[in-house]
């Protein structure tokens, strides 16, 4: 399991998650983010204008995912997740990879952009699970984003749940995880 935290927070409070999603048999890696950040900008910016450092966060991800194959884990038997930020990067690192994993968790996130640039995901996700959680309103996470992301990864034969809930903000609700826990962690 990939843990992606989002900005301004840490590695070790993305972990924390790992008792309250109560899943068994599973590495948790969570990488630091420089400075607690994995791009400056707001992710409905241009992605031009968050590079390097968004390419830089993809690319730190796919190199965890070389070095867990690389250990004899395929991908199917890999997992993303991520908050906030995090869960922008677990979105956009899926729908770009045109692979079939584990499964993907985006609380609080949405696919990066100052629009969806569907010619970054050229490719099928083979019924990949996904869960994306939001609430509204959320300061950082428009709604509409929400839905357009869960809508061209379900165009990538995704098997995506999206759930908005009303007056959470922006947080994780225990709700989010008994559902991401239910549809893509494959727990009760």
């Amino acid at each position: 399991m990939i843990l992606l935290h989002g900005r301004g927070a840490s590695a070790e409070d993305i972990l924390s998650l790992a008792p309250e999603l109560g899943l068994e048999g599973f590495a948790w890696w969570a990488p630091q983010a420089t400075n607690s950040t994995w791009y400056p900008y707001r992710f409905l910016e241009p992605p031009q204008k968050n590079e390097p450092w968004l390419s830089s966060a993809l690319a730190l991800i796919a190199g965890m995912v070389e070095e867990a194959v690389g250990l004899g884990v395929p991908k199917d038997r890999i997992w993303i997740a991520g908050f906030s930020q995090g869960a922008c990067l677990s979105l956009e690192f899926a729908a770009r990879s045109g692979t079939r994993w584990g499964g993907v968790a985006a609380f609080s996130g949405g696919l990066i952009g100052d629009r969806i640039y569907r010619e970054n995901y050229p490719s099928d996700l083979g019924g990949c699970p996904v869960f994306i959680g939001s609430s509204d309103p959320d300061p950082h996470i428009p709604v509409p984003r929400v839905r357009e992301s869960a809508e061209v990864l379900r165009g990538l034969r995704a098997s995506v749940v999206e759930r908005i809930y009303d007056g959470m903000g922006h947080t994780i609700s225990a709700g989010e995880l008994e559902e991401a826990r239910a549809h893509v962690f494959g727990g009760p």
